[in-house]
């Protein structure tokens, strides 16, 4: 059975240390030529066929098992950081648990627009799991550049992520060349129209890039945080975690560039940022609406 569209592969020459998603098939110096996203990771890629190789369900599944061990450990680790600013919140509005006030959240709104539907439903999924309403959309990373002002004029979000697949190709120039790579071009000017809406850093708090993008030039543009520091490849889910943590730390304190990145999946390698206030903004008091 050959290569074709939606088949799982490796690629021979790195040892088939990535599952891939065949998504187009094109002719490339006279060699047909797959086109790759990464099923856990957010990195496209193109190979040969003589390259691939078809990855059969048992190979699949014990692969998928190492990356949710890990996804459900930085789940955890996550879960226990959200539960530590939970407490700290009901202290606070609580006047040190001394008071039997009644309060309520107010959390930030989340646009998430991402170029692989696929990893957009795995980042909804997750969102909603940690209790984050998003406002998710898909959108080729060549479209986002003219899609993203009037989306922000319809949702108003106080959060931006601008994700989905890139990759930097060393035959393409240098990695400071911005030409090199695949789409890191349009996270650029999508964060450049983003910023023409909401210039101001805490208004708007802008997540963007994917794997191995030109992490210095997206925060020069305008981005909070970014990938990738050391152009390593980065996890579907690590903006998912980013954006929690903001979400859940109040708008009245600065956010530590480390606590954001320690329970990622990736890491410093590839993500960063710069100092940036969270979102959440606690009122009181509560008082549901009786029926009468």
């Amino acid at each position: 059975m050959g290569v074709k569209i939606n088949s799982i592969v490796g690629r021979k020459s790195y040892q088939c240390d990535l599952l891939f998603r065949v998504i187009d098939i094109i002719n490339k110096d006279g060699k047909e030529t797959a086109i790759l996203y990464g099923e856990d990771y957010r990195l496209i890629a193109d190979a040969p066929f003589e390259d691939l190789v078809m990855i059969d369900s048992e190979e699949r599944s014990k692969i998928s098992r190492e990356f949710r061990s890990l996804e459900a450990q930085s789940f955890e680790l996550f879960q226990q950081d959200i539960d530590l600013l939970r407490h700290r919140h009901e202290y606070n509005a609580t006047n040190g648990y001394n008071q039997d006030f009644s309060y309520f959240h107010i959390p930030g709104r989340v646009l998430h627009l991402d170029g692989d539907p696929n990893y957009l439903k795995k980042c909804i999924d997750l969102y909603e799991k940690i209790g984050i309403k998003v406002y998710g959309i898909h959108c080729y990373e060549k479209d986002m550049p003219n899609q993203i002002g009037p989306l922000i004029d319809k949702y108003r979000p106080d959060i931006l992520v601008i994700t989905g697949h890139d990759s930097y190709s060393k035959s393409k120039g240098k990695k400071a060349d911005i030409n090199a790579y695949r789409h890191s071009k349009y996270f650029v000017k999508t964060v450049i129209e983003a910023r023409k809406k909401v210039p101001h850093l805490d208004q708007l708090i802008i997540f963007a890039g994917a794997c191995q993008s030109h992490f210095e030039s997206l925060i020069q543009v305008g981005a909070n945080f970014a990938s990738s520091p050391l152009r390593v490849n980065i996890h579907a889910l690590d903006p998912v975690y980013i954006v929690a943590k903001i979400s859940y730390t109040s708008f009245m304190e600065p956010i530590n560039v480390w606590d954001v990145l320690r329970n990622t999946l990736t890491g410093e390698k590839g993500l960063g940022g710069i100092e940036t206030k969270g979102v959440l903004r606690t009122g009181m008091p509560y008082k549901p609406v009786m029926e009468e």
